[in-house]
């Protein structure tokens, strides 16, 4: 079925499964969605190959003062959003590739996915989860309603490498250096601690702010 809503109900999330602030923002965001009846076009991407190509760095390379502050950061976030949070998780960094493509097989069949990223983001920062074995994708799958089995047989499709390989091409071509990202009418928001930003850009009916000034 053909979602109805118009283009300016749509909002583009890229993220990753192993994405920490894409796991803080995640029940906000949903919230949001819910809220403004939006239509989400989700978009799973290589962090770490981002990453590399726009500045960033992974954790264990950042400066000793970054990643302290990022753990004093985690623990405001853990209260303020009233969310289990482990600072340090035992399956990080995990290789989420195969659960990015059992997502994007869902997508293709019209499923709704929002539980899946949901459940995937949990388990590797609340649960200590390996978002990497086969057996906890498909339970994540099937907790979210979806066909687990199904899906990790169709993440070999070679079609769907292709599709999550453009992807992370596609965020690079579009300046998204972190996660999550949001896209509202190709204006973007960085970060879940944008959500209100993005939140007021929808409701005031504005045109979006242009991007790629320097």
């Amino acid at each position: 079925m053909t979602d109805a809503r118009p283009v300016e109900c749509t909002v583009e999330y890229w993220f990753s499964f192993i994405s920490l602030y894409s796991y803080i923002g995640s029940r906000a965001f949903q919230a949001l969605v819910a809220r403004r009846a939006l239509r989400v076009v989700y978009k799973p991407m290589d962090l770490l190959a981002v990453f590399a190509q726009s500045g960033g760095l992974p954790v264990k390379e950042r400066a000793i003062p970054r990643r302290a502050y990022r753990i004093l950061e985690m623990k405001r976030w853990r209260e303020l959003r009233g969310i289990p949070l482990v600072l340090h998780p035992k399956h990080y960094p995990a290789d989420p590739s195969r659960g990015h493509r059992m997502l994007l097989a869902a997508l293709r069949d019209g499923r709704d996915v929002g539980g899946f990223v949901h459940g995937a983001l949990a388990a590797v920062w609340a649960e200590e989860r390996n978002v990497e074995d086969a057996d906890t994708l498909v339970a994540l799958a099937d907790a979210a309603g979806l066909d687990g089995r199904a899906l990790l047989a169709a993440s070999d499709d070679p079609t769907l490498h292709d599709q999550a390989k453009a992807l992370t091409e596609e965020a690079l071509d579009r300046k998204v250096f972190g996660a999550p990202f949001y896209f509202w009418q190709g204006e973007p928001f960085w970060g879940q601690d944008r959500l209100d930003m993005l939140e007021a850009a929808i409701a005031s009916g504005r045109a979006p702010l242009p991007f790629g000034e320097v």
